[in-house]
């Protein structure tokens, strides 16, 4: 993953809301879940959950697929899978934290 793309994901997902957006559609799986479901599951007015699912896709960190009249948004699990990989990588040096003090953790 290039840089510039993890400084976009990590922006986009820095801000409350489509963190929680994100986080349910990850929950959400493969199945995904219409604009609508995600505005009341999550309490978000649809214009406001419109413009952060913008900011998401915008990151490549969800996708969305027309269904007839319906849209449906997934989590993009290879993109989270390689922010994950690359702060594993670069942050940590490939260091597993396991301890729960993170002050004595090696990454």
């Amino acid at each position: 993953m290039q840089e510039a793309q993890v400084i976009r994901s990590l922006s986009a997902l820095a801000h409350e809301a489509r963190l929680r957006v994100f986080r349910a559609l990850v929950v959400a799986g493969p199945e995904g879940l219409t604009p609508s479901v995600l505005a009341e599951l999550l309490g978000i007015a649809p214009n406001a959950l419109s413009f952060h699912l913008k900011e998401l896709s915008h990151a490549e960190l969800v996708s969305q697929e027309r269904h007839g009249r319906n849209v449906l948004y997934r989590a993009a699990f290879p993109a989270m899978n390689d922010l994950l990989a690359y702060l594993t990588e670069n942050c940590c040096q490939g260091a597993v934290c396991t301890s729960a003090d993170a002050s004595s953790c090696n990454c």
